[in-house]
Formats: structure tokens, C-alpha cells, sequence
């Protein structure tokens, strides 16, 4: 009995877009598919150097946490200043995300997956050489920069490269880096201030992203430009060629790759430049309010909560400033606060995992709706802290900050970035994806620059009941906007039914 699949055995189809290609599924010669498309070398590669952006902007970000007491006793900063060094980086993710990751949609996905990572590695090198605060915060800021431009640009490059039906977890598996680089920034900097209790000890924390970040770097050269972004722009043959590379097999399927022409394509006509103004049209408004508005009050509680845990649990844990008599005594301090924060953080990683098995199997909806549910239900654990004393304080503050880190992971953490580069149509998918990550951003740099103020102004409850507000909100807001993208060809998104082509998904592989 032949076991193998067969190639060259059976003509090529007719014409298909881009995303027919590569949803394809291999038979058996008795006609008996593969539930899922083989990965190629190129998709993965593809998709871990995608990761690992992610993994830069978790470890950056919440490393700061971690380094702000050794800068701020460093650069004399004050207290009020404090939350310029935490927003620096939030709000050049803001306009990187706005003004860097739409540039993708002009000049293709490859050319700003690479140039966002020589964004990072010059910024990252620069910062190693602060003597100032301004200095700082200008590095901090371009850091951002770089980070922002890969919201957009990294989902996209991963989305429009790999089969529709496994998109939502290797999307979503390539997000998860974020919380490996969470949970790795806070572990790095506990390491290096235990390996060197010193104030200057932030930058050997920042020091250690640099050449892991040149070699990914140099590793982007080497991957296939966008084909869906090619054939949108009418670019044909540069598409086929791209498809060809991207799914380039042993043995070799396809033999011949033949895009639909715009002539015999119905809607696949080649596009007009995008405008910006077209996400506010009556064809994309809908998923604008739906990527934009839940991302924006998923930030507000995950980047305040998540840079600034190391504080609360030092506040929690007795090593308040009040305590602080000494440089030794202020190492401690975050080095205990660092370890409690990491524990936390696992729980950030677990709930990505159970983000990546359920979301094509139960949809983004659902998911984002649990999450935020779960997300305030977290932060009202944690409030109880405030009236507790002793072993129950620090139960209900580990307890109520690991529900949050799970529940945000699961649900708004996880299906915002993925939904957000799914439910525009692929010639505004970069402005929109970008616009949806730079509107959140708001949320996260306000968060940042505010929590350290509204902690003392208002309190630990106050704020904790605010997010807790926002959170039911988020579940609201996506309900009533809601636009279900599981196991959806992006080909389709945007499109009238009745343009769209029946797709031939069956062949021999």
C-alpha cells in the first residue's frame, strides 16, 4: 500500500489568490485530506522572527519596572518624573504603531520588518550610554518607536503568510513571546541585581536584549516579502515568485503558481494608494470602534498592573519607601519585589497557552468577553488586600494579580492584537492594525504616567475600582461590536459575498 502523499500526479487548478494557495490541503491518494496545511520552513521562519519581537517589547517594557528605583536614585528624578521614564517607551510604541506600522501598507511588510528591528538595536545602544534623564527618555521613547511599528507589521507578516485555519494560534503563539519577554525582563533584572548590586546595574539589564536583537535583525533580510500584500498592489509576478519561495517544498507543490488577474479576479483588482481616512468609511468603521476601543481599555489595566507590580508588591511586602534607610537596603527591596513579580508573570505565559489552544477552536468573542470579566474579577480580589493584614494581604494581593495576569492573557491581552490585524481588508490592514495599537497605547502611556500619581492621590482602591469599571466596559463593547474572524480567509475580509470566489481547497498534494 502507497502511505505517502502523491505529487505531480495531478495538473495544476485554475488560477487562486494568494490565500487559496496556501490553505490548500494535501490528499491521499484514496482522497482522504490532512486536517491542516504543512508548515514550510519559510512560514516558520516567518513566524519566529515575529516572536521574538514580541518577545523584545515584554522584556523591554517590563523590565523598566524593575530598573526605575535604580534610575531614578541614579538621575536624581523625582517622584512626579517617575512616570516619564515608565510612559517614555508606552508612548513611542503609541506613535510607532501610528506612524511607522501603516508605512507597510505603502512600502511593503519586509522593508519595515526590518527596518523597526534597526530602530531598536540603535536606540537599545544608544541607552546603554545615558548620563541623563532627558537622554534617557529620548532612548526609552525610540525604543518605541520600534516596538509600535511591529504591533501592526509582525501580526501581518504572520497572518498573511500561514493557513487560515491554524492563523489564530500561531498568531497568538508568536504574541505569547510578549509574556516569555515579561516574565524573562523582570527574571533578567532580578539576576543581574543580585550578580551586581550597584545603581548603574540598569544598564547591563537593557545591555543584555543587544545582540539577540542584531541577530534577528540580520535574519530578516532573508524572508519572502508579503505575497497577499504584493497581489493587492497588483505586483503578479512578484507574488507568484514570493508564493513559490514561501511554500517551497520537498517534493515540490505547487509545481506552477498562477495568481488570479485582476481581469478574471471579480474584487481582485488591483487597489488605489489607501487613505487613512478609509478606516473611517462606512465599509471599515465597525472594525475600526471593534480592534481600537476594547485594545485601548485592555491597556489601561495590563500595563499599569504589569509595570508596576514590583512597586505594589514592595508596598505589600513591607518594603515600602518609607523602609528604604539605604543603597543596600533599596537593592533588596526591588530584588525581593522582582521575584514576586516574576511568580506573578508565569501566570501572564499560562494564560497564552490556553489562549493558543482555544481560540480557533471556540473564537476570539467569547474569549475576549471571558477575559475581561475574569480581568476585573482579579482586581476586586485584589482589593480586598487593602482591609486584609498579614498572610492574608499577601494571599489576596498574589492571588488577585495572578487571576488578572491569566484572565487578561486568555482573553483582551491575547484577542485585541489578533483581532486587530484580521478584520480590515489587506490594503488598509497595516493604517488599521496601526491605528487600533496606537489608540491602545493611549490607554498604556496614560496608565503608566498617571499610576504612580493616582496611587498616592487616590489610593490603591480607587484605582483598582476604576480598572475594574473599565474591564465590564471592554466585555460590553466587544459584544456590541463584535466581528468573528476564526477560520476566515483574509481574502475575504472587506468583501461584498457575492464578489467573493469559490475557493478549490482539495488537491493532491
Amino acid at each position: 500500500m502507497n502511505d505517502t502523499p502523491q505529487s505531480g500526479r495531478t495538473a495544476p487548478a485554475a488560477a487562486k489568490t494568494v490565500q487559496e494557495y496556501i490553505d490548500e490541503l494535501p490528499a491521499w491518494p484514496d482522497g482522504t485530506q490532512l486536517k491542516s496545511s504543512p508548515m514550510t520552513g519559510m512560514q516558520w521562519r516567518i513566524w519566529s522572527l515575529a516572536a521574538t519581537g514580541k518577545f523584545f517589547e515584554g522584556y523591554v517594557v517590563f523590565m523598566t519596572g524593575v530598573a526605575l528605583p535604580l534610575i531614578t536614585r541614579q538621575f536624581h528624578i523625582p517622584p512626579g518624573a517617575n512616570g516619564i521614564i515608565s510612559a517614555a517607551s508606552l508612548a513611542g510604541i503609541l506613535f510607532g504603531s501610528l506612524l511607522l506600522g501603516g508605512l507597510s501598507d505603502y512600502f511593503g511588510r519586509k522593508r519595515m520588518f526590518i527596518a523597526e528591528m534597526i530602530i531598536f538595536c540603535a536606540f537599545l545602544a544608544l541607552l546603554l550610554l545615558c548620563t541623563n534623564f532627558l537622554s534617557l527618555a529620548v532612548c526609552l521613547f525610540g525604543l518605541g518607536l520600534a516596538l509600535g511599528c511591529d504591533y501592526p507589521t509582525a501580526h501581518m507578516i504572520i497572518s498573511e503568510s500561514v493557513p487560515s485555519n491554524a492563523r489564530g494560534k500561531l498568531v497568538l503563539g508568536a504574541f505569547g513571546f510578549q509574556a516569555l519577554g515579561a516574565l524573562g525582563g523582570t527574571g533578567m533584572g532580578c539576576l543581574v541585581l543580585v550578580l551586581d548590586p550597584d545603581l548603574s546595574a540598569w544598564r547591563w539589564m537593557y545591555a543584555t536584549a543587544l545582540i539577540p536583537a542584531l541577530a534577528v535583525t540580520i535574519a530578516r533580510f532573508f524572508i519572502v516579502e508579503s505575497p497577499n500584500w504584493l497581489a493587492v498592489r497588483g505586483e503578479h509576478e512578484a507574488a507568484e515568485a514570493s508564493v513559490t519561495r514561501l511554500l517551497h517544498r520537498e517534493p515540490r507543490y505547487p509545481v506552477k503558481v498562477m495568481l488570479l488577474r485582476p481581469e478574471t479576479a471579480g474584487d481582485h483588482k488591483p487597489r488605489s494608494k489607501p487613505s487613512f481616512s478609509a478606516l473611517f468609511n462606512s465599509r471599515n468603521r465597525r472594525a475600526t470602534i471593534f480592534a481600537a476601543v476594547p485594545w485601548f481599555i485592555q491597556d489601561l489595566g495590563t500595563y499599569g498592573i504589569g509595570i508596576f507590580t514590583p512597586v505594589i508588591l514592595a508596598a505589600a511586602l513591607g518594603g515600602g519607601a518609607d523602609h528604604i534607610r539605604s543603597l543596600s537596603d533599596m537593592i533588596a527591596n526591588s530584588i525581593l519585589a522582582a521575584k514576586g513579580a516574576a511568580m506573578i508573570d508565569v501566570l501572564l505565559l499560562v494564560g497564552i497557552l490556553f489562549a493558543i489552544a482555544l481560540a480557533d477552536k471556540y473564537g476570539r468573542i467569547w474569549l475576549q468577553i471571558i477575559g475581561f470579566i475574569g480581568c476585573a474579577a482579579g482586581l476586586l480580589l485584589a482589593s480586598f488586600s487593602i482591609d486584609a493584614a498579614g498572610e492574608a494581604r499577601i494571599v489576596l494581593i498574589f492571588a488577585g494579580f495572578m487571576l488578572f495576569d491569566f484572565m487578561t492573557n486568555l482573553g483582551p491581552n491575547a484577542q485585541t492584537y489578533l483581532i486587530a490585524g484580521e478584520v480590515f481588508p489587506t490594503e488598509v490592514r497595516g493604517m488599521g492594525a496601526g491605528f487600533a495599537a496606537a489608540f491602545a497605547k493611549i490607554g498604556a502611556v496614560a496608565t503608566a504616567f498617571l499610576f504612580p500619581i493616582l496611587l498616592v492621590v487616590i489610593g490603591t482602591r480607587a484605582l483598582l475600582f476604576g480598572l475594574i469599571i473599565t474591564s465590564i466596559i471592554g466585555a460590553a463593547i466587544t459584544w456590541m461590536y463584535r466581528i468573528e474572524t476564526t477560520g476566515v480567509n483574509l481574502d475575504e475580509v472587506g468583501r461584498e459575498p457575492e464578489a467573493q470566489p469559490s475557493a478549490t481547497k482539495k488537491v493532491a498534494a
